[in-house]
């Protein structure tokens, strides 16, 4: 029998991704803020994380479209300048944005996870993360909610 020990998976050793330039209402994307907050580890390139944080984008920003509308109407132009309480010295929307984004990006690369690795082990653990895909999205959907003030609800037809 013989072992053989690797080292643990680590960042690419790419250089730093440019931030995600974002609508001018919204905020600026940091592919490294969202590879740290999100855990995500040398397995994911910087490419493919900026494609599916572009994708997360892109949605979030459509399902905050009418409230967006609201505030420009109102006369503010950024989502940190919607009145909100303060948390780190942020608005806790920005908090909820990138939490939103983050999510839905996470998500959906736990879901591609069987493109990475389709060897048993790796399909047992695809299975094994699909419960942790729903409550990232749903995750998402929550963040998405307290931007706009709705209330949280789930709901399950039994």
């Amino acid at each position: 029998m013989s072992f053989v020990s690797t080292p643990p998976l680590s960042r690419p050793s790419e250089t730093p991704a440019p931030p995600i330039a974002n609508d001018a209402f919204y905020p600026d994307v940091s592919l490294e803020h969202a590879r740290d907050t999100m855990r995500l580890d040398g397995t994911v390139t910087n490419a493919r994380l900026r494609h599916e944080l572009l994708a997360a984008i892109a949605s979030v920003n459509d399902e905050l479209r009418a409230a967006r509308s609201a505030w420009r109407e109102a006369g503010i132009t950024r989502l940190a300048d919607v009145p909100a309480d303060q948390l780190d010295g942020e608005s806790v929307l920005l908090q909820h944005y990138r939490r939103a984004v983050y999510c839905l990006a996470k998500a959906t690369l736990i879901e591609r996870y069987r493109d990475y690795d389709t060897t048993a082990d790796g399909a047992r653990r695809a299975d094994e993360l699909e419960p942790q895909s729903d409550e990232l999205r749903r995750d998402a959907r929550w963040a998405i909610s307290d931007i706009v003030g709705r209330p949280r609800v789930t709901v399950e037809l039994i």
